[in-house]
């Protein structure tokens, strides 16, 4: 389903994070509601380990905007202060688990498409141990850049 993320090869750190701001109501997932309210942070911490042993998605980009995300992505928008994605989620989209950014390779379109404007429109804060990161880079991108990231990423591997 593209509104779903794939969190398979997910890191396990990064899920558990995401697992855990759920289950608080500090990251809004309406359609976790209440999937994770009977569940330990046990419980939690197993279920981000299974996932992140699950093999990983690779999708396929589109044409259309391919160029325009890849710079966007590697490159970044000066004129605008919007770092390149690469500086945190590495060229090939891996993430950094040590770090805990997620893996962006084969994320769906409307999954990012929306994340990103979440992140844009401030209703999504989960980088908030990052100095709200994602906010700031979000903010200074327009919906046709977000939709060409998002493209870009889909087909990263």
């Amino acid at each position: 389903m593209p509104i779903y993320p794939n969190i398979g090869g997910q890191s396990e750190k990064y899920l558990a994070a995401q697992l855990k701001a759920i289950k608080s109501g500090a990251r809004a997932a309406p359609l976790m509601a209440g999937q994770l309210d009977a569940l330990s942070e046990a419980d939690l911490d197993n279920l981000a380990a299974h996932f992140a042993g699950q093999p990983a998605v690779v999708g396929q980009a589109q044409d259309e905007a391919l160029a325009l995300g890849a710079q966007i992505y590697r490159g970044g928008i000066a004129r605008k202060g919007v770092a390149a994605c690469t500086a945190c989620h590495s060229p090939t989209g891996a993430g950094n688990s040590l770090a805990g950014f997620p893996s962006l390779s084969g994320q769906t379109v409307d999954y990012t498409v929306a994340q990103l404007t979440a992140y844009r429109e401030a209703t999504r804060t989960t980088d908030e141990n990052f100095g709200g990161v994602m906010r700031s880079i979000a903010g200074g991108l327009t919906d046709g850049e977000i939709k060409a990231v998002a493209n870009y990423v889909h087909g990263l591997h």
